[in-house]
């Protein structure tokens, strides 16, 4: 996807360095606005109006990428993680290019300590690249959480699966505790 900046009339050029707006959309103009206005909204610290506006924009366009990156950010900032996150995730799945989706969606992991899936989103906004400030936005990120994980408390990642003894000695303490119920009863 083309990541120049859109042409319309009063469109910030960028929102922080993050979010660059592709004019290869067609938007109705309710949509447009909705997304504007969201945007501003965002800027002026007020995200739960912006929730409600943005949300307007993804009903009226719902493959816009960049409203629902706006939208999972503003959900972000009001607290709502689940749909935060879906936003977020659509908006990388519908513009795989989108460094802004990617980068959010790093950071909002790294935040929730869910360092895996940060590192993951952080490696698919690395390709998407394409400023200088992007790139140093990026880089702080992951030093701040490196930072983060050498000074802090490792915590258990639950990511390997049981080995089959345990999983054999784990039924096989349930099939004698069983049996003793059953025995007990009797």
């Amino acid at each position: 996807m083309n990541n120049s900046v859109a042409h319309w009339p009063n469109a910030p050029a960028e929102y922080g360095g993050l979010v660059q707006f592709s004019p290869d959309h067609q938007l109705s103009t309710e949509a447009r606005d909705c997304f504007l206005e969201g945007l501003s909204k965002l800027q002026a610290g007020e995200p739960a109006e912006a929730v409600v506006v943005l949300s307007r924009a993804v009903e009226l366009a719902p493959t816009f990428p960049e409203a629902r990156t706006c939208l999972g950010l503003a959900y972000a900032l009001t607290y709502n993680i689940y749909p935060a996150i879906d936003h977020l995730e659509t908006a990388g799945n519908l513009d795989p290019d989108s460094f802004a989706a990617h980068y959010t969606l790093a950071q909002l992991n790294f935040k929730l300590r869910i360092p895996e899936k940060g590192y993951q989103a952080a490696e698919r906004a690395l390709p998407c690249v394409s400023t200088v400030e992007q790139r140093k936005m990026l880089t702080q990120l992951l030093r701040e959480e490196r930072a983060r994980e050498r000074n802090g408390i490792a915590r258990p990642a639950f990511v390997t699966p049981f080995r089959t003894s345990a999983l054999l000695l784990a039924g096989g303490g349930l099939a004698a505790a069983l049996i003793a119920v059953i025995v007990h009863m009797h």
